[in-house]
């Protein structure tokens, strides 16, 4: 009998079932396999009942079910369990087969697996696939890299069931070789972290800073998904904030202010150290779930560590006034989201250079605009900005986004001065103020620094009236000698 499977997929959780209906929705024939075997026969005889969808018991049943090149898509957990199913399915595959990892892998691990399949003679993808459940089942972010050779054949299957934007341009393209897929995703998950951080201070400002409801704040956030800030983060906050729990209290207040994390955002700001890359914001985003983490901890210090009340009395008896300081923080958190933006295309570019990747910045903004949990209106605007000037330094020196800073500026530093006043946590919205203020720096304290360096451990220094390059060593206490130590620029 001849084989009919136009695609295979390993890993029948939550995801793993979206995408298959999906990919049944548009006219392709999945072959859907699980390592518990039952979880096979169970979804054929429920989600998957009526379908197209072939099941299969073994690798080799399920290798046998697809179609010339075979493409293998495994959606697990990152890790050991990408390594063990690619030991497995390897020796059932052929020259010119494709084996794809959809899962959320570490871009290294992906430079890694990519050399091994090609050394078979096989071709891999490391696929990175956002937009949770629903974009799974109606429409993900897919952002695609690996063997170059392998895009042609999986080119269709994933624009197809991609989410679609204006004129139905799909949210998938080709990024690049090796890791380059894995990593643009590693990136989105770390400006996601960002993202929901700032959205948690600006809510945390309106609780205790102005002493909302969640109602109230619900009404605030509904009306800003309507402007500059409309996006799916915004979107599912406003939905959340007027959620009821069965007893008609808001649910919100009732869930444990500590926050999980799956490694991804960890994974960002650790490369971006090696790339010496600041992203600040999304550094502080990691690092404030890691305090959430602390909650004892936290309980125990309320009661010791003392400070200002976060009530802001003043501002929220005045109707006039509390519109005003509700306009600023939204303009607060705008101008923070540029920044947090802003760093995530620093660590790309800089990633580029690095692995040799030629990244289309302003595809990557496309495939971010729908069907991901940073999807906004907002990523059209960051792809008009390198559609004009492809080779654009920074975000911030684009003429939109330097004209949004300059406009919400007075909010945002009255938003960070208020918060610090008044003992309220603004870590996120503080860090991408600092670091707006030491990028539009032309001199920075850093001579005082370097001098530090060159005085305990004689590390050197550049002179402002010498050429750039040149480096000196001072004899700061006339006992040391004249030997410099090696040095290196982040």
């Amino acid at each position: 009998m001849e084989p009919t499977g136009d695609i295979a997929l390993i890993g029948l959780a939550v995801m793993g079932q979206n995408l298959i209906l999906n990919m049944n929705d548009h006219g392709y024939t999945v072959v859907a396999y699980n390592r518990t075997v039952e979880k096979v026969d169970e979804f054929l005889a429920h989600e998957a009942k009526g379908t197209n969808v072939l099941g299969a018991h073994s690798i080799e049943d399920m290798v046998a079910k697809l179609k010339r090149p075979r493409r293998v898509m495994m959606l697990v957990k990152a890790g050991k369990p990408v390594d063990d199913f690619i030991e497995q399915i390897i020796p059932h595959l052929e020259p010119g087969d494709i084996i794809i990892d959809g899962g959320n892998s570490l871009f290294e691990d992906t430079n890694r697996r990519t050399r091994l399949v090609e050394s078979k003679g096989l071709l891999y993808v490391g696929t990175g696939v956002s937009g949770g459940e629903e974009g799974a089942r109606r429409g993900p972010s897919i952002m695609p890299g690996g063997s170059p050779a392998a895009w042609p054949h999986v080119k269709e299957i994933f624009q197809s069931v991609s989410a679609k934007v204006e004129g139905g341009t799909p949210c998938c393209d080709w990024v690049g070789e090796q890791g380059a897929g894995h990593y643009v995703k590693m990136v989105h998950n770390g400006i996601e972290y960002g993202d929901m951080q700032l959205i948690c201070e600006a809510y945390n400002i309106l609780k205790n800073g102005l002493g909302m409801s969640a109602d109230e704040a619900h009404a605030v956030f509904k009306d800003w998904n309507t402007g500059e800030l409309d996006s799916y983060l915004i979107e599912i906050t406003r939905d959340i904030l007027g959620f009821k729990d069965e007893d008609g209290t808001p649910l919100v207040d009732k869930i444990l202010d500590t926050a999980g994390q799956k490694g991804t955002g960890k994974w960002t700001v650790v490369n971006s150290q090696d790339l010496g890359i600041p992203i600040t914001l999304i550094a502080e985003a990691v690092y404030s779930r890691c305090v959430s983490a602390l909650k004892d901890e936290r309980v125990r210090a309320a009661r010791k560590l003392k400070g200002p009340r976060p009530a802001l009395t003043g501002i929220a008896a005045k109707p006039d006034k509390r519109q005003a300081f509700i306009n600023d923080v939204r303009d607060a958190l705008y101008a923070s989201k540029i920044v947090s933006y802003t760093q995530g295309y620093m660590l790309m570019r800089a990633a580029a250079k690095e692995y040799g990747w030629n990244l289309n910045y302003g595809g990557i903004a496309l495939m971010w605009r729908g069907g991901c949990i940073i999807r906004s209106r907002f990523l059209g605007k960051i792809k008009e900005a390198f559609d004009h000037k492809p080779k654009l330094e920074n975000l911030m020196l684009d003429d939109y986004f330097r004209g949004e800073i300059k406009r919400c500026q007075k909010g945002w530093r009255n938003v960070v001065a208020t918060t610090a006043k008044k003992g309220i946590p603004a870590p996120a919205f503080s860090t991408a103020l600092a670091f707006y203020d030491q990028y539009r720096s032309a001199v920075l304290p850093a001579n005082l620094l370097q001098a530090q360096r060159d005085y305990f451990g004689a590390h050197t220094y550049e002179r402002i009236d010498r050429p750039r390059g040149e480096f000196f060593h001072t004899n700061w206490t006339g006992k040391g000698g004249t030997t410099a130590s090696s040095t290196y620029n982040a």
